[in-house]
């Protein structure tokens, strides 16, 4: 079984552009209102839900056990039809692992992005993407779809990852001295 790394990239509103939006103040997108005692950071995302008389389903994800670098991949899952966002309600770290749209994705065409405090994410429909990697334990609000409010009455689709073993990990960082010669 052959094995491989993906190094973290940070999430930037330019890198994730081809997989969805960064859902994150935007000091160019904002307005008081309230009578000036809060600031609008308006329509961050596109939530695209309503394809095959799908609505809005709005749930919390209660992450229990928070997940460790180097972390191993398991499964790579899509939603064909909508959208997926996912916001933390607290600070939080997270992990998106992302391949472009395709048949099935390509363990080559992986990325991985580094979530900070204060960002989430909106999936395009049809991205592939592993499952929520927090790296604290936190409450994500998620936005997707559903059609009656069944959670099992998603559109959805899901690839195990076997034939590989891959891990994230952080990026190495130089640090000052490891330039300095003997």
């Amino acid at each position: 079984m052959a094995s491989s790394k993906i190094a973290l990239e940070p999430l930037t509103k330019a890198a994730f552009r081809s997989f969805g939006d960064v859902i994150e103040r935007d000091p160019l997108g904002c307005y008081e209102t309230n009578d000036g005692e809060a600031l609008r950071h308006h329509d961050l995302a596109r939530i695209d839900v309503t394809a095959a008389g799908g609505r809005v389903a709005v749930s919390i994800f209660q992450v229990m056990i928070a997940a460790t670098l180097p972390f191993p991949l398991r499964l790579m899952e899509r939603h064909p039809i909508s959208s997926q966002a996912f916001v933390p309600l607290g600070p939080s770290e997270f992990v998106v692992v992302v391949a472009p749209r395709a048949r099935q994705p390509s363990p080559e065409n992986l990325r991985a992005f580094l979530a900070s405090a204060g960002q989430g994410i909106n999936l395009h429909a049809g991205v592939w993407h592993h499952p929520l990697i927090a790296l604290t334990s936190c409450d994500f609000l998620v936005l997707d779809r559903t059609l009656t409010g069944d959670p099992r009455d998603q559109d959805y689709e899901e690839i195990r990852l076997e034939t590989e073993r891959i891990s994230i990990v952080r990026r190495r960082t130089r640090h000052p001295a490891d330039c300095l010669e003997p």
